[in-house]
């Protein structure tokens, strides 16, 4: 089974596009697979970032300071 691909043009600067080409071939990848890996870094850090946010607020709301205030909480 072939897995189709949309193929997305980005602009960027000649430094950067001759970094990404170097560690792509540094490490034996395509630029594509390269690019790819990046998206979805930038998509975890971006959930994880959310995620404590939430977190944070959570704990504001909550008056939670310290770890004896979570142990508090928790029982």
């Amino acid at each position: 089974m072939q897995i189709q691909r949309a193929i997305i043009n980005i602009s960027m600067p000649p430094a950067m596009a001759k970094r990404i080409k170097k560690l792509a071939k540094e490490e034996n990848r395509t630029k594509s697979e390269l690019l790819r890996q990046a998206f979805r870094s930038y998509e975890f850090d971006r959930d994880w970032a959310k995620i404590r946010a939430w977190g944070e607020e959570t704990a504001r709301r909550m008056g939670i300071e310290t770890e004896e205030d979570v142990e508090r909480i928790a029982g």
